[in-house]
This record gives C-alpha cells, structure tokens and sequence, in this order.
C-alpha cells in the first residue's frame, strides 16, 4: 500500500509530534508503523524526540518460525496457558509436527489426531467381527442342542423316571431357543450399531484433513512471501544505503534522483513486506481457529465413540446374564472394568505418550 492511500492517523494522536522526518501510517491490519522519510527506515516502534531513531525495524521478534509455523521464542513461553488446562485436551498439545515413524519426513500434530481417530474406527471394525464370530458359535451350539433333544435315546423309559428324562431332553430343545434369541439380540443389538456407527467417518475425517492441510499450504505460500519481501527489502535498503553514500562523495543531481528512486523502491517494498505479514498472519489465525475447533471436535467424537462401545458391549453382558444365569460369575470381572472406563482417563494417557507439542502459534511480530 503507497503510503498516500493509508489513512491518516487521528487528531489526538497529533499532540505528541513525531522527530523531524518521521510519519506514521497504518497497515492493513489498522496497525500503526513508522517511516522514516529521510533513509527510509521502517518500523512498528514509535521514534521519540531524542536523537536517533529506533532500532527495531522488520525481523521476528519474540517468535520462532518452525516449518513455516510461528511459535513464542524461549523466553516469551511462560507468557502463554492451556486453553483447557488440567484437560489433557487435543487443542492443547498437537501444535508442532513430529517425526513420521513410518518415514524420513514429519507428520503434523493433526495428522496424528487423525490416526487416533481412525485407528477407533478400525478397531470398532474389529469388535463387530468379533461379536460376529461370538453369534456363530451361539447359532452352532443352539442347532447342536435341538439336535441332540431330538434323538429317540432311552425314550421306552418308563415311570417317573421316564418323565424326568423326556423333561430333560426338552430342556435341551427349550436351551437351544434361548441361545438362538441371544444370538439373534446380540447381532440386532450389539453387532450392527458397531458396524453403522459413523458409516461415513473415514470420509468425514478425509474432509477435515484436506482442509487443515490447504490452510496449512497457504500458510507455507504466504510464510516464502514474507521471506522473500523480507530479502527485497533489504536489498532495497542497501541500494538506498549506497545511494546515499555516492552523493556524500560526489553531488549529482542524477544521483539525487536516484536515491529518490531508490526511497520510493524501499518504501514500497516496506509495504509489501507488511502486507505480506498481515496476509501471512491472518492465514496462521484462521489455521489456528480451525485447529482449535477441530481437535476439539475430534475429542468429542472420540468421547461418543468410547461411551457408544462402552454401552454396547455391557448390552452385551446383559443379555449374557439373561441366557446365563448359572454362569454370572464369568461376566462379573467383564462388568466391573466396564464400569471403570473413563474416557478422559484414555484420552489423558494416550496424549502423555503421543502429544507433539503444547506450545500454540504465535504471530509474527516485527
């Protein structure tokens, strides 16, 4: 932005009078920086009336570019809390990138989340196979038991005796329907909620990657424009610099308007710099609110997914109690660890092993 289409700063702010060749502007973030108009220098510090001018013109200050992401420099991390402190939370500890097992390069602190995620899905794939495997065995023993109470062995018993025995074959056929109906429940209400639970996640949790990772690739693009608007700058000033320096030797009226030339060059790129930072952080900003928002929504949906299993599998137990009775001390150890399971406790214990980094971005500060 040329500096006679910002807007000029307010009145009040006039009643304390910039040094001689100093003027302020304003970004296109509504941030005020200073420009000198006698070597061009360009700063968000505001010069005071002592001689000299101040010292802080475009670098990183007080932050630390790590794979085109800005973090607080070492001595500016205290400054920063948890969002949910005390939570174990996603948005809190998945901010860096981490080193790929599977490779040479770097996945990020999402892409890990995402593994989480879909490693539960995978495994709520397996527990449905599982609880299929469980149905045929029910299927086979109950057809075994029918079977059995319909062979014609010791049925010219008589008496009472006789009585007991028929009785007890047909306990075997009245055995075999309960099985039958545990079977039958267990596909009805244990295996099919496993299988249909989020039958689009993979495909939701492909969406949610793709978008994080082109914000993440503007992010880079816009990270190599504030380098490279940084690199032009300097040589801008340089270019003034030895400008400058010429005229102090020789006086030249062409000299003269060069260093005009070469002013209008460094002022320019002075904007540009700035305008590639504002663009620059108003990517990491959005990055950062889609992140934050995100994970927390990935944390949810790990939650429900826990908690639907959880309930599932003690359905599970219930019906095993109902068709048998004579057994329950075999589901007595399956109730009680399914009565411990804490899904803030999981979540907990997992980030302690795979967390990336709790550190959050920052904006660049120049």
């Amino acid at each position: 932005v040329a500096a006679a289409a910002i807007p000029p700063i307010p009145v009040e702010d006039l009643k304390d009078p910039l040094p001689p060749h100093w003027k302020c502007y304003m970004s296109p973030q509504g941030r005020r920086y200073y420009v000198n108009t006698t070597n061009n220098e360009t700063t968000w510090e505001r010069p005071s009336s002592a001689p000299g001018t101040p010292k802080n013109s475009f670098r990183h200050k007080n932050s630390l570019p790590i794979n085109c992401v800005t973090f607080p420099s070492p001595a500016c991390m205290p400054e920063q809390q948890l969002l949910k402190p005390s939570e174990w939370s996603y948005c809190d500890y998945f901010w860096a990138d981490k080193k790929d097992p599977q490779g040479n390069g770097c996945i990020t602190g999402f892409e890990v989340l995402l593994q989480k995620q879909l490693k539960g899905k995978q495994m709520q794939k397996e527990m449905a196979e599982f609880i299929r495997e469980r149905i045929k065995i029910e299927e086979e023993y109950a057809k075994n038991l029918s079977k059995l109470s319909q062979i014609p062995l010791a049925s010219q018993e008589e008496g009472t005796l006789g009585e007991a025995w028929a009785q007890l074959k047909k306990s075997l056929a009245d055995e075999a329907e309960v099985h039958l109906k545990f079977s039958s429940k267990l596909q009805s209400e244990v295996e099919k909620p496993f299988l249909t639970f989020r039958e689009n996640f993979k495909k939701d949790m492909k969406r949610l990657d793709h978008h994080i990772a082109d914000l993440r690739k503007q992010m880079v693009g816009r990270y190599a424009a504030v380098e490279k608007a940084r690199k032009a700058l300097a040589d801008r000033q340089k270019e003034l610099e030895l400008k400058t320096q010429q005229l102090e030797i020789k006086l030249s009226n062409k000299i003269e308007e060069d260093i005009k030339k070469a002013r209008r060059k460094s002022t320019q790129a002075g904007d540009d710099l700035m305008r590639c930072v504002d663009l620059y952080n108003q990517s990491q900003s959005k990055w950062f609110e889609e992140m934050v928002t995100t994970s927390l929504e990935l944390e949810r949906l790990e939650v429900e997914r826990v908690e639907m299993i959880r309930q599932h599998l003690c359905q599970y137990t219930t019906l095993r109690h109902e068709t048998d009775m004579f057994n329950q001390s075999t589901m007595e150890p399956v109730d009680q660890l399914l009565q411990c399971v804490d899904p803030t406790k999981d979540r907990e214990t997992w980030v302690r092993e795979n967390k990336t980094g709790e550190i959050r971005p920052v904006d660049i500060e120049i």
